[in-house]
């Protein structure tokens, strides 16, 4: 019978609340609710009306028995103790409000008022302090009261006392307003149908702030919502996403076209077992150890220990794979010590792992902050904190890992919070897929410079391009005086710059400065690039990642081939921020962060994160979006600028400089110097220089007509020059009448003899 006790109280509860308020609020109870009433009526009075919600409320925990926890136990004391505040305060207000009745009253009187609690509390308080004092007194228990039993702050519950008063002077305004206008004429009785009522200021009123817990807990769940059932978002959390400068005509998608994750509880008996274990294991090796608080993260739980007196750092680190094989793990990552802690992390992948959607980054507080256009979603990080990163700050980064770790997910993600928060006015991107199946699913998004790029040597142009327009702002900036970017965008703002006298664009109208859009170039696979045009790859590389950052222009290159001929030295010393995925050997992870740990990632987003200005690198669980979220987000943009979308010459015809009679783009090109022809597009290859044709045109004539081999890949082993640069001169070649035409991978036909060339130079 024990056993029962609590369900026999909890069925009780729950009988007594259910009679209680069919007496009380229906008054159908017969004679026993009429006594109930009265009783309640004579004690409390008017407050009488939520005792049948304490009553059921009080009797569902009980029937609950086992699964009530720690926490439970906490909020039940916790709203005892508040709920009696809040019903002294109550009663008493009630009395004295409502006549201040006496003993003698009938009990219809009391009952209206605060009952004999009220009448014991309010009569004594108004006899010492009268009526201002009694309601100031009362007030403040009550307040105490609210504090308790949220668990939130005094200053918590004025923000929302406060938002909750805020719009009725607005509201009594508008009504005012309307009685005096005519309710025919527009924009004054529907204004004031459509103004936002008190109810709905309560609704968009924060929620209570909740007690810190001592350990930082994400709340992950692998199930996720549909895109198209997201929980609408309302026009102040959508500006929230936006910048201060202005949108144009521009419209940013909405956030409900991304899915959230939904929050999942996570099983403390469990990971403070597995931390006891881990002691143990440490013990049985003779590692004393103190236990701290665990961390959980989405991917990985991190054990936090403080080595006992005389223990080396070293000695833990050497039992890695005996931590791993007693928690059942694949590996474990040591991070000896934690920066900035006098303690040992051991970070153990969890069993249940979280799938982090972008929707959830971008929706936080941390993007709400985010202020600049290249603030970019990467995931959570182990503390459970979202990880925005500023590219203009990093301000170029590398990303690598093995096939499948997660390097395109974390692309889709970088591009596709660039497209939510920005528009084709602050942004624009240059894609690089020789892969050709990740950045096609951006094609016609006004945002692009051209088309994404594919073939690998129009990729080689493409970086020489940017370098041209590199050049082209440096000397832009250099004639306004600025020395960077954000200094003259904000000066063409203001309207402080203006062209000198007679100073025309190349079509003949006044000059006139305009902004310059960032640039994003991003490579989706270099070492393809490099296995075709590494020298002019490479060269480009290094002069944007060395120059690029003060002008605007920014690089996000990504490999799955971690290797020093891929990224080479001149690369990694230009290009500071790292992302490192999964690797299959602790080599790689040293050519990507020259550090060990990313060989011990688990893949599937996992990263390792290590900044420009840090030697300490940040493990964070990268964010997933759907390639439907993708390209609803994308139609979102080309919707906005449907002629971009038609116009099959974009990719060839894009200027580098772009005046905007030529510029096929909707977005007008800045204004300013030009160094490179209008006409030539940006994958277009450059055009041979005179001294390209003066200094090795015949030098590559005398060489192919003197071996009879009619090759690219010979002029660039004898010549020294890159893929580009001798494809060219085998053209010029062909045009003098050298060498035949291009018959795919085969060397050119060879049209003349040593002899006839002696003869067409002799004569």
């Amino acid at each position: 019978m024990a056993n029962h006790r609590a369900d026999v109280w909890g069925v009780g509860l729950l009988l007594l609340g259910l009679l209680a308020a069919v007496s009380v609020w229906l008054g159908a109870a017969g004679i026993v609710g009429e006594l109930l009433d009265d009783g309640l009526a004579l004690g409390i009075g008017l407050a009488r009306a939520v005792i049948p919600i304490g009553l059921v409320a009080l009797g569902v925990v009980l029937v609950r028995g086992g699964d009530v926890e720690d926490d439970d136990v906490e909020r039940m004391a916790r709203a005892a103790i508040g709920g009696v505040l809040l019903l002294v305060a109550a009663t008493g207000l009630l009395h004295v409000g409502r006549g201040r009745p006496g003993i003698d009253d009938p009990i219809e009187r009391i009952g209206a008022a605060g009952g004999a609690l009220g009448m014991a509390i309010g009569g004594p308080l108004h006899a010492l302090t009268a009526t201002v004092g009694s309601v100031l007194i009362l007030g403040a228990v009550g307040l105490v009261g609210t504090i308790v039993v949220t668990g939130s702050s005094a200053r918590a519950v004025g923000d929302v006392a406060y938002r909750i008063i805020r719009p009725i002077p607005d509201f009594l305004s508008r009504g005012v307003q309307a009685l005096f206008s005519d309710p025919t004429s527009d924009g004054t009785a529907s204004d004031l149908i459509a103004s936002p009522p008190v109810a709905q200021a309560v609704a968009e009123a924060a929620p209570p702030i909740e007690e810190p817990q001592p350990v930082p807990e994400p709340k992950p769940k692998t199930k996720r919502k549909k895109a198209g059932l997201a929980e609408p978002v309302n026009d102040a959390e959508q500006q929230a996403l936006t910048l201060p400068a202005s949108l144009g005509k521009w419209k940013l998608p909405p956030v409900s076209l991304l899915s959230r994750s939904e929050e999942r509880a996570i099983d403390k008996q469990q990971v403070a077992e597995r931390g006891r274990l881990l002691q143990f294991t440490l013990n049985q090796f003779g590692v004393t150890t103190t236990l701290l608080d665990p961390i959980v993260g989405p991917t990985v739980t991190r054990y936090v220990l403080e080595l006992g007196e005389g223990v080396k750092v070293s000695k833990l680190e050497s039992l890695r794979k005996d931590i791993a094989y007693a928690m059942a793990s694949p590996d474990v990552r040591i991070l000896a010590p934690i920066p900035g802690r006098r303690a040992i992390g051991v970070e153990v992948p969890n069993s249940d792992r979280q799938i982090i959607a972008l929707g959830d980054i971008l929706s936080s507080k941390e993007a709400r902050h985010a202020k600049h256009p290249l603030e970019v979603a990467i995931g959570r990080d182990i503390n459970g904190r979202n990880v925005m990163v500023n590219l203009a700050t990093m301000p170029h980064v590398l990303i690598a890992g093995a096939t499948g770790a997660g390097k395109s997910s974390c692309l889709n993600s970088l591009l596709t919070s660039i497209l939510m928060r920005t528009t084709p006015e602050q942004v624009r991107m240059i894609l690089i897929d020789p892969k050709r199946v990740e950045m096609g699913q951006y094609d016609k998004a006004p945002h692009l410079l051209t088309a994404p790029v594919t073939d690998p040597r129009q990729a080689a142009n493409a970086l020489a391009w940017a370098v041209r327009e590199m050049e082209r702002r440096y000397d832009l900036l250099h004639k306004v005086g600025f020395r960077d970017i954000t200094g003259y965008n904000n000066a063409v703002d203001a309207g402080s710059i203006e062209a000198g006298l007679g100073e025309i664009d190349e079509s003949g109208e006044p000059l006139t400065y305009q902004r310059l859009p960032f640039m994003l170039i991003v490579v989706d696979e270099l070492a393809d690039l490099m296995m075709v045009a590494a020298r002019d790859v490479e060269d480009s590389i290094a002069r944007i990642a060395q120059m690029a950052r003060a002008v605007g222009i920014h690089l996000v290159i990504a490999t799955q081939r971690p290797s020093v001929n891929v990224i080479t030295g001149v690369i990694k010393a230009n290009v500071p921020a790292r992302l490192a995925f999964a690797v299959s050997s602790l080599t790689d992870s040293r050519v990507i962060l020259d550090q060990p740990g990313a060989e011990r990632l688990v893949g599937k987003g996992d990263l390792l994160m290590l900044g420009p200005s840090s030697s300490t690198a940040n493990r964070v669980q990268g964010c997933w979006v759907e390639e439907t979220e993708v390209r609803s987000i994308v139609k979102h943009w080309i919707d906005q600028a449907p002629e971009f979308a038609t116009d099959e010459t974009v990719r060839a015809d894009i200027p580098s400089v772009g005046t905007p009679e030529q510029s096929s783009s909707p977005i007008p090109a800045p204004g300013g110097i030009t160094s490179t022809p209008p006409s030539l597009g940006i994958t277009d290859a450059p055009p041979a220089s005179v001294e390209d044709g003066d200094e090795l045109l015949d030098q590559a004539m005398e060489l192919v007509v003197q071996t009879q081999l009619g090759s690219t890949s010979m002029l660039q082993r004898k010549l020294r020059v890159g893929f580009s640069r001798a494809g060219r001169i085998m053209d010029l070649l062909e045009e003098s009448g050298i060498v035949g035409p291009s018959t795919g991978s085969k060397a050119r036909d060879v049209l003349i003899s040593p002899e006839e060339l002696q003869a067409r130079r002799n004569g």
